[in-house]
């Protein structure tokens, strides 16, 4: 088969202790999945799981042992980390039931949903779309895979980032408003999962700004950790 051009490579990211990478299909975000970042975002309760997506080549492979950069994004001033579980599916599959959701997943990282959050607010003023918000280029920096046999008690683990080593967010897992499994069987009823799909689950309260020349420290307790510089 030829092309008019060379197609991209594939996006993948690092699978902890294995040689081959895992392929990334597509990226499903949770909104306000936690109740306190819900609340600190003008929200309260647990309203039903809503979805956005970004693109696959937004990933920016991250891991502790070796500092990622990535740009200052253009069009903002207010550029926020949000720091999530990932879940990684491994099988894919349509209406799952919340029951049978660990059968799917191929495992866990530690991702950062960044966010142009000035964009994203006046988009939402306007009842438009906030893509230009989320889902821009390298906005989803991303930590290894660890497979979720290794990944020991993940949804009790906890969940932070820090800036210039200060704690920014810091909570449980345990918090989400829609758990992993709750998360799959909804997400399943409106697409169709796939091998290589990654959906970052939330973030909790603690959300902020971070300018040219930060860096950002993030973990979930029982995998590889993240470093992301700002440049």
């Amino acid at each position: 088969m030829s092309y008019v051009f060379p197609p991209p490579p594939v996006v993948s990211v690092p699978v902890v202790g294995r040689a081959e990478r895992f392929p990334v299909h597509r990226i499903y975000c949770v909104g306000r999945n936690y109740e306190e970042h819900a609340k600190e975002m003008g929200f309260t309760g647990r309203e039903p799981p809503f979805f956005f997506l970004k693109p696959a080549d937004t990933i920016v492979v991250a891991d502790a042992s070796q500092t990622a950069v990535i740009p200052y994004p253009s069009l903002t001033a207010n550029l926020h980390h949000e720091i999530e579980l990932v879940v990684a599916i491994g099988k894919g599959g349509r209406n799952i039931r919340a029951e049978d959701a660990g059968q799917h997943i191929f495992g866990y990282a530690v991702g950062l949903d960044m966010t142009r959050r000035d964009l994203q607010t006046e988009m939402k003023k306007q009842g438009r779309p906030w893509c230009i918000g989320k889902a821009y280029d390298q906005s989803a920096p991303i930590g290894p895979i660890t497979p979720a046999t290794d990944a020991g008690d993940i949804h009790n683990a906890t969940i932070w980032v820090q800036v210039n080593g200060s704690d920014r967010q810091r909570s449980q897992v345990s918090k989400l408003i829609w758990n992993v499994a709750e998360t799959i069987e909804h997400l399943s009823t409106a697409w169709e999962l796939q091998p290589g799909d990654l959906i970052y689950t939330g973030t909790p309260e603690g959300v902020a700004a971070v300018v040219r020349g930060d860096t950002m420290t993030g973990g979930v307790e029982g995998l590889t950790g993240i470093s992301v510089q700002v440049a």
